[in-house]
């Protein structure tokens, strides 16, 4: 049986169920009562048109669960509508399953679990091991989302931003457990580059594989953290890297400048360096002055100060650094690096130490808990 094969038709299948007038929460269980049923028959009599196969026995799935349940009159209008089993539609709603699932009225832990859901056609308890969650609590944020989305018209525009926001949620979640969501987010969002022309959705794009490309530099073997500067670049992708380039050019040129786009220029400035001390830091600052008119976020600053400290000091970066709230997260660990580099031990030892109780995972406390004890030593 091939996974992968089903995985990638879910999504097409489920949206024709909803475009036929199914709810969103009725449809995805009928077609996942076809997976099973594709799981049990395909691998002795394998269909000519595996996606018209599941369109049809989903349809029915569903239609069998709506006469069972006579306190649904609606649905019992479509039970004399079931098409004639035959080649799947044509038309590809898979897009409209990237709205449905970022919908505003999700929570962002919910829009996400759906879209992996829904469209990445994970089980539940793959998305639960990739959450670290019980698998009753996926199910059960799951179903509400489902429950959540079920009533709303699948005709309505959608929210392009806001699924580069989901999508890239899921990115960030990187590895756990038996599923690599870190290339899921890549995988989906290929497939929603496939679907629209849209230069953001080449910039998520080309940001997610030129941080991916550093993967495997980014851990010593002993599962600590390697910092950018340290990395062995001869472990980078290259050809990932290439790719990346490559599909932010292209969207670049189209002059529709957003957020992800220029992320994935700065990343792309790191990528092109042979070694840290040849990074192009100038460059940076202008991308990050870009990202700040875009977005104005905290966060985009606080990473400001820290490519002005380098491209012009860190008695510059430090400067840039006061300007911020002390709130934002990472705050103590920028300021600790930038008094480092600034000559002052004793101040960046104490703030490394007080950054590593504020750590937001136990792989970045162990590395500030490392570097103060580095500077301690030296005192």
């Amino acid at each position: 049986m091939d996974e992968v094969l089903l995985r990638s038709l879910t999504p097409g299948v489920l949206a024709v169920l909803v475009r036929r007038g199914a709810d969103f929460a009725a449809a995805e269980d009928a077609v996942q009562d076809a997976l099973v049923e594709a799981v049990r028959v395909w691998p002795a009599e394998p269909p000519r048109d595996a996606k018209g196969w599941l369109v049809t026995v989903a349809w029915r799935k569903f239609l069998d669960a709506a006469r069972a349940d006579t306190a649904r009159r609606r649905r019992e209008d479509l039970v004399d509508e079931e098409p004639a089993p035959g080649p799947a539609p044509t038309t590809d709603d898979t897009l409209q399953l990237y709205f449905l699932c970022a919908h505003p009225s999700l929570t962002p832990s919910s829009a996400v679990a759906l879209t992996l859901r829904a469209v990445g056609g994970l089980t539940t308890r793959q998305i639960a091991q990739a959450y670290l969650v019980p698998e009753a609590t996926m199910a059960q944020r799951i179903s509400r989302a489902k429950r959540t989305v079920s009533g709303i018209r699948f005709d309505q525009p959608g929210d392009v931003a806001t699924v580069l926001r989901v999508l890239y949620l899921v990115f960030n979640e990187g590895y756990s457990g038996d599923v690599d969501l870190a290339a899921e987010a890549i995988r989906l969002t290929r497939q929603l580059a496939a679907a629209i022309d849209h230069p953001e959705v080449s910039g998520l794009l080309a940001l997610m594989l030129l941080h991916h490309a550093r993967r495997a530099a980014r851990t010593a073997s002993d599962g600590s953290l390697v910092t950018l500067a340290e990395q062995d670049r001869g472990l980078w992708d290259t050809a990932m890297i290439a790719e990346g380039v490559g599909i932010l050019q292209a969207a670049l040129v189209r002059d529709r400048l957003g957020e992800f786009q220029a992320q994935a220029a700065i990343a792309a400035l790191h990528a092109d360096a042979p070694v840290a001390g040849e990074t192009d830091w100038v460059q940076i600052v202008e991308w990050y002055d870009e990202l700040v008119r875009l977005t104005d976020s905290p966060v985009v600053r606080l990473n400001r100060a820290v490519a002005v400290g380098e491209a012009d000091g860190p008695r510059a970066g430090l400067a840039a650094l006061a300007e911020l709230d002390d709130s934002i997260p990472r705050h103590t660990a920028v300021a600790a690096y930038l008094h480092e580099r600034d000559g002052d031990i004793a101040l960046a030892a104490r703030l490394y130490a007080e950054a590593a109780h504020q750590a937001p995972n136990l792989a970045e406390r162990a590395h500030l808990t490392r570097q103060a004890a580095r500077l301690n030593a030296r005192l």
